[in-house]
């Protein structure tokens, strides 16, 4: 049974790679020929490479081309839509719709990661919720637990079911280790969002990514039982 979600998170910064990175080990832990696709990505090294991309391929066990993991690369690392305008390129949704179409008839489980946050802009006229209404796929929804998350979190769940969209499950994910009384704030956040907790994820958890995904469930998990 083949499977693909888009992963988008409350904010930049918030873990959404690395959560992305644990769910394709988890994935493999399974049995699952599994990829990543991060279709925009912005902030390139010396050799043209973005960090978020690489982490993404090794994470992969399936090898796809680069231009299929990743269309639209921009070398500035900023705001995506002012990186596409200062390149003069315009971030098409078919062309992203058509790589995810090519990866999905090799493997069993995909995760498109989204860029920034879930409203973020892609274009003068277009933004990641709109791309996520293009790709039709259930949501991941990732929180980064800090101060400030309960409202983020609510929001942005708003934000998409407002699209008529489903999130198929959502993920703690610890960035601050000292933040102030977390099991409230947790309880408060699996009591609101009224989806299925794939895990929490501990703050700098030792063995990167692939030790994380011990921390973590895929949605549906029954559909994937080895």
């Amino acid at each position: 049974m083949k499977h693909a979600y888009f992963l988008t998170g409350t904010d930049t910064e918030i873990g959404k790679t690395f959560i992305t990175c644990a769910l394709l080990h988890r994935a493999g832990q399974l049995g699952l020929k599994a990829a990543g696709l991060k279709p925009v990505a912005a902030g390139t090294d010396a050799a043209g490479r973005n960090e978020d991309v690489e982490n993404i391929r090794a994470a992969s066990n399936l090898a796809l081309p680069l231009k299929v993991i990743n269309p639209y690369c921009f070398k500035a690392a900023i705001a995506p839509h002012i990186a596409a305008a200062e390149e003069g390129i315009t971030i098409e949704f078919e062309t992203i719709k058509r790589t995810l179409e090519s990866a999905r008839q090799e493997a069993d489980l995909l995760i498109i990661e989204g860029v920034g946050g879930f409203c973020v802009p892609l274009g003068v006229d277009r933004s990641s919720a709109d791309l996520a209404i293009a790709l039709g796929l259930p949501l991941i929804l990732v929180v980064g637990l800090r101060l400030g998350c309960i409202n983020h979190a609510l929001l942005t769940v708003e934000a998409i079911t407002a699209r008529g969209l489903q999130i198929a499950g959502w993920v703690a994910n610890r960035i601050d280790p000292a933040m102030s009384r977390f099991e409230e704030n947790l309880a408060t956040l699996q009591t609101s969002i009224p989806v299925p907790l794939l895990g929490i994820v501990p703050h700098d958890a030792a063995g990167g990514a692939e030790a994380a995904a011990r921390h973590l469930q895929l949605p549906d998990a029954t559909h994937f039982a080895p």
